[in-house]
């Protein structure tokens, strides 16, 4: 049961301690006595959702529909702009079982089955419908095949007709990237999942992340080879964002109705709750396209971000892909512009009137400073941040690189690397579905000489976020000591075309990268955007190996 509230941030705007009131007198009188009701066992966290599994498909879709109508009838005496709202989805696949942990395309359908679901409504999968036809008497409205990303055959999907609805629409054809990592089926059961991450984590803390509208790309020419592209590049670019926990994503079928319309940001904002809207065009010149995006804050007007790519057309797969991948790390990674508005914005703000969330923004912009100093500051802030919300995963995250950062600069090494340590489990037990958190666990059970266990946990990293330069940052500098170190380099040599800017902090694991494969001069100018003060003693280290190996390189050119 893929769960989420529709249009949260604007509820939490509104009025803060009402929404956290409301959230809580949910929890408290609807999830869980129903849970409880229909048998249904919480497996794991996912990020911004959760795992749960059923024995029956009908237990399930009885519960789906039972806490969509308690909901509504709990907010029925609140104004319309105040009422708590849910989407819904339901799916019966197979999976695979490792420990208590789910993984496959039962749970990566049925995650995307929310996403579709209309508001106040619950979507369910052709394989759970042919499970529990004739035996629950709900209307029910066919809604097609739907194409899912990286699955061989269309996924049929029926919606439940609530109380008083009219007969739904078809929904649109769409694709998407599946986000969890692929194995053997094992076990057949309903996979029931849910993204209100609320309903688990402690709620005295508030979060205002950030959402984003990624607009349908304008097809200039109206073509329909170009169309095909910037159909695939928006759905890419919405696809690649949506894994990054520091902000929200709105899914495509809401903002599939701007298509070819001309359209105001600050509309779009007040229709879906958004503070910044993505948008761009793909028009095609002879055998060349011309692609450019822009991201507007929709509170300032301002732009803040923009670009132009021109390339051959000749493979429209590799343009789409190599396109969408630069987009999302310029607006996603922890030095995106997304990531950086947020900070500037917190700067402007007391202390005192600082949230979790921001707190872990400028926790975060001091470990780019990479300084032992700011290092040590940065722990202060991420601390305060976990203190507001001990449930905030990504600042467990950055607690990780805090304390390893400063056992690289010598202080207390064996108390810094088992705060670390500590850090990185408890982001993992946090959030199963963060690949950035697989990562530290991996590099802190490197850290601890665990090196085949290091290396599934950065796999598993690199499954859930492909082409996230953030994620090649840190692989890199551990690929070498897995024993493939041509693979480090080239790691490396990816992250640069996809973020030229990327933080002071990668020199350190992208110069020893390039040192193992015996490209020193490549190690050194890596370096360069070191100074002194950021420098730990491994970085010395390579440094002088990496002069020493560029001085025998040209010693034996000469000889």
């Amino acid at each position: 049961m893929a769960t989420d509230i529709v249009g949260y941030s604007r509820l939490m705007d509104g009025d803060e301690a009402a929404t956290l009131a409301a959230i809580k007198s949910l929890r408290a009188e609807v999830f869980d006595p129903l849970l409880a009701e229909h048998k249904g066992r919480v497996v794991k966290l996912m990020g911004d959702g959760a795992l749960v599994e059923f024995n029956s498909v009908v237990d399930a879709v009885a519960c789906a529909v039972a806490i969509q109508k308690a909901v509504a009838a709990h907010e029925a005496g609140l104004p319309s702009n105040r009422r708590i709202v849910f989407r819904i989805g339901i799916n019966l696949g197979d999976v695979v079982v490792e420990g208590d942990d789910l993984f496959g395309d039962g749970v990566n359908v049925a995650a995307r089955l929310e996403q579709l679901a209309p508001p106040g409504g619950v979507l369910i999968s052709g394989t759970a419908y042919d499970q529990m036809r004739g035996k629950v008497g709900l209307p029910l409205d066919n809604m097609g095949e739907q194409r899912v990303k990286n699955i061989s055959e269309p996924v049929r999907t029926y919606s439940v007709r609530m109380d008083g609805a009219p007969r739904a629409w078809k929904l649109r054809l769409r694709r998407f990237r599946r986000w969890v990592p692929v194995a053997a089926a094992a076990v057949c059961l309903l996979a029931l999942t849910t993204s209100a991450t609320w309903w688990f984590r402690p709620i005295d803390g508030v979060s205002d992340k950030p959402a984003i509208a990624v607009l349908p790309f304008d097809d200039i020419g109206d073509d329909e080879a170009t169309g095909r592209l910037a159909d695939g590049l928006t759905e890419d670019i919405v696809t690649d964002l949506a894994r990054f926990p520091e902000f929200d994503v709105v899914a495509r079928n809401s903002t599939e109705v701007y298509k070819g319309k001309p359209v105001d940001a600050r509309t779009v904002a007040d229709e879906l709750d958004v503070q910044y809207v993505l948008a761009g065009s793909i028009q095609r010149q002879g055998e060349r396209v011309r692609i450019t995006a822009q991201l507007v804050d929709t509170r300032s007007n301002n732009h803040l971000w923009s670009d132009r790519w021109d390339r051959p057309a000749e493979d429209v797969f590799a343009v789409q892909n190599e396109i969408a991948e630069q987009i999302t790390n310029r607006l996603g990674n922890g030095v995106g512009v997304i990531q950086e508005a947020g900070r500037i914005a917190a700067h402007r703000k007391p202390p005192g009137n600082l949230s979790a969330f921001e707190y872990y923004l400028l926790g975060t912009e001091k470990i780019e400073r990479f300084t032992k100093e700011d290092i040590e500051e940065a722990i202060k802030l991420l601390n305060r941040a976990i203190e507001l919300d001990p449930g905030l995963a990504r600042a467990w995250v950055e607690l990780y690189h805090s304390h390893n950062l400063l056992a690289n600069f010598g202080v207390s090494p064996a108390d810094e690397l088992k705060a670390a340590a500590d850090a990185a489990e408890r982001a993992v037990r946090l959030d199963p579905g963060d690949a950035e958190a697989h990562v530290v666990l991996g590099m802190s059970f490197a850290d601890r000489g665990d090196l085949a266990r290091a290396k599934r946990e950065l796999d598993k990293a690199l499954q859930l976020a492909p082409g996230s330069a953030e994620i090649l940052t840190f692989y890199a500098g551990w690929a070498s000591t897995f024993g493939e170190p041509e693979r480090g380099a080239e790691m490396v040599d990816k992250v640069m075309r996809l973020d030229p800017n990327y933080p002071v902090w990668a020199s350190s694991s992208f110069s020893y990268a390039y040192f193992m494969v015996g490209r020193y001069e490549d190690a050194l100018k890596v370096l360069d955007r070191l100074t002194e003060d950021n420098y730990g003693k491994w970085n010395w280290v390579v440094r002088s190996s990496s002069l020493a190996g560029r001085t025998r390189a040209w010693c034996a050119l000469r000889a």
